[in-house]
């Protein structure tokens, strides 16, 4: 299913992101209160070399599994 990349992740104030609901990329987890600057990967992805851009996702159970981006 194909995701906005703000339905997924809030950008705050000072720029960082935070997840708006659990995500799981390339075996790694994380959710809720995890904020994180440019930089930083999970799962080998820098989201915000991504930003803006449309978000290839399942959803299983409560988490997001992230498949890809699109252009």
């Amino acid at each position: 299913m194909r995701y906005r990349f703000d339905e997924v992740f809030q950008t705050n104030t000072d720029g960082s992101l935070t997840p708006r609901r659990p995500i799981h990329v390339n075996g790694v987890t994380f959710g809720y209160g995890v904020t994180f600057n440019r930089g930083v990967a999970f799962g080998g992805v820098d989201f915000f070399n991504f930003l803006n851009q449309d978000i290839e996702a399942e959803e299983s159970s409560d988490t997001l599994d992230i498949r890809g981006f699109y252009n």
